[in-house]
């Protein structure tokens, strides 16, 4: 087959069907997608590692019988190994690191009949809520390519708004799968620490504020994408509590009358656009027409203690990472391989007491404890995703040489997620807003800790309310 002119019309669960239905062939799909890789990558830079054969060989080996058997699929370019593949993260240090293993969340997409067929592209060691290493260069929104499509799963976000594939991997430590769904108006969903495996390389990633999860178009393939990878693998260092019921079930399910909190006012308190304002105020209105009550609140955090916090986690992360490959390989890490931002922050990292990187974990612990306290009383929060709309590509340069400054602009930017990598609860960006110029805003939406199954149910529930699927980029193959 070719010209499957039907093929961006369906999510992933639906290109799985045709394929159960003998419709089309798993070989059909990969063609569609590398060709549609072909046509738009030049202009969005989002793929940056061609997988054609080994998925055309998976595919001629026999793929496994699952939710997804023979949709495309990408991975993003960090934690994500697959043998024999380069796992650069973005970053020139890595450009030869070729694991001998794949990781477990790659081997349960697989399991799920998943076609893997490239890996797409991530700021260095996931620093950024922009898309642009100096390895690969900016990943651009197909919505405006002079705009940032989010970091640090931009590529993954670009890729599936272009209309490559339905669905692609990320990870999220501070909002990486939030923020890049709010540039280019996806849906994504922070699962709660532990839901998801980090094996067998680490039991977590930042201190527990790293997870991983997708980016999808549609609710229910996120929904069915976690019913696939969710539970603990071998010796994970937590387990977080089963669903009652598999997480696909909740999308369609009556959703009972919530408890909403709404806020526009970040931790920090810098200021949010008026577009950003105005599409979680028109989220408000549309929860509330759906029979919920509305009352606005938020957690009462300090702002301070969390920046802090999570700098000397991520630094220290970082400085890790770095000895960790640098004894791998035999030698000690250049400055001339890293980007200025990274570096520096490596060095932070270095230079920090252990006794700060144990004061900041239980710092953590304290503000995941008063969040805790605050969905005794509310069962949703309701916030923008971000404080402006996607970013001029170039705004958020690592290559500066003062990372204090770039530090501080990041956090402003990334303002409204960091909070909840921080308690662990799961959250979700919707994209229920468009400005002006046809840019996409998200809306994040939070539940109490384990309770991703009321986010489906109200994701699904505002999915069928005011639709975006049928919403389509500038750039799209």
């Amino acid at each position: 087959m070719s010209g499957f002119n039907d093929y961006g019309d369906f999510d992933g669960l639906g290109l799985a069907n045709l394929v159960r239905s003998r419709q089309v062939s798993a070989d059909d799909l990969l063609d569609e997608a590398i060709a549609r890789t072909e046509r738009v990558n030049p202009e969005i830079n989002a793929v940056v590692a061609e997988m054609y054969d080994h998925a055309r060989a998976a595919i001629a080996a026999g793929l496994t019988d699952g939710p997804f058997t023979g949709v495309p699929f990408l991975l993003k370019d960090i934690h994500a190994h697959c043998t024999g593949f380069a796992s650069t993260s973005g970053s020139r240090f890595l450009i030869d690191n070729i694991p001998d293993h794949e990781t477990e969340m790659v081997r349960r997409y697989r399991q799920g009949g998943l076609v893997i067929f490239g890996k797409t592209n991530t700021p260095e060691f996931g620093l950024n809520a922009a898309t642009e290493p100096q390895l690969f260069g900016p990943t651009r929104n197909p919505w405006n390519t002079e705009r940032i499509p989010g970091g640090s799963s931009g590529g993954s976000a670009a890729a599936i708004a272009a209309g490559i594939v339905p669905i692609a991997s990320g990870s999220d430590g501070g909002g990486s799968i939030r923020i890049p769904a709010s540039c280019c108006g996806l849906f994504g969903l922070k699962p709660t620490r532990g839901r998801n495996p980090a094996g067998p390389d680490r039991g977590e990633g930042w201190s527990g504020m790293s997870v991983e999860h997708v980016l999808s178009r549609t609710v229910r393939d996120s929904a069915a994408m976690m019913d696939l990878t969710s539970g603990p693998d071998i010796g994970a260092p937590y387990y977080t509590p089963p669903p009652e019921r598999p997480f696909i079930e909740e999308v369609g399910a009556d959703v009972e009358n919530l408890r909403i909190a709404f806020s526009s006012v970040p931790p920090s308190g810098v200021p949010v656009h008026p577009e950003c304002v105005q599409a979680m105020e028109d989220a408000v209105k549309l929860v509330a027409d759906l029979g919920h009550k509305v009352e606005e609140a938020s957690p009462q955090v300090s702002a301070d203690e969390i920046f802090n916090a999570v700098k000397i986690i991520m630094s220290a992360s970082v400085s890790s990472t770095v000895e960790q490959y640098s004894a791998a390989r035999g030698r000690k890490a250049s400055p001339s391989e890293f980007e200025n931002v990274t570096w520096q922050i490596a060095k932070m990292g270095g230079a920090a007491q252990a006794s700060a990187y144990v004061t900041a974990t239980q710092t953590l612990h304290r503000i995941g404890r008063q969040v805790g306290h605050f969905f005794e009383r509310y069962d949703v929060l309701v916030t923008p995703t971000l404080p402006k709309p996607p970013l001029p590509i170039g705004t958020l340069d690592m290559m500066v040489e003062d990372a204090e400054a770039y530090i501080n602009q990041l956090w402003s930017y990334a303002s409204l997620t960091p909070l909840f990598n921080v308690s662990g609860g799961p959250a979700m960006s919707v994209p229920l807003h468009w400005t002006s110029d046809n840019l996409p805003v998200g809306v994040q939406f939070v539940s109490r800790y384990a309770d991703e199954a009321l986010l489906f149910r109200l994701g699904a529930q505002l999915e069928e309310a005011k639709p975006w699927v049928h919403k389509r980029p500038p750039v799209r193959a």
